[in-house]
């Protein structure tokens, strides 16, 4: 099981320039809206098909909406062998900056 954690350790993180490697499971059209700067979005239903794309040497904190689809991902990343954190309540309890696609 996923540790959770908070939006606002995920904010201080990246305030204190550490790396941090987010994953925006969410549907590109959610993301849209604006993301997590320099989040990876890889939607849900992508996630095991582009696993090769992450790096199990790293620990992922996977974001989604509200809560829920992060914590499926998180399910799906742990039985593939990474590490991973869940971010509490998602993009909903987000405070912190958003990068927004220009175009």
């Amino acid at each position: 099981m996923a540790k959770q954690i908070a939006p606002e350790e995920v904010a201080k993180r990246l305030k204190n320039s550490e790396e941090v490697f987010i994953i925006d499971v969410r549907e590109n059209g959610e993301v849209a809206s604006g993301k997590i700067p320099s989040a990876n979005n890889i939607p849900l239903g992508q996630l095991a098909l582009r696993k090769d794309e992450l790096n199990k040497k790293r620990t992922y904190v996977v974001v989604c909406q509200s809560g829920n689809r992060s914590k499926a991902a998180c399910g799906i990343l742990e039985a593939l062998g990474f590490k991973v954190e869940d971010m509490a309540g998602g993009m909903n309890n987000w405070k912190g900056n958003l990068e927004r696609k220009i175009g």
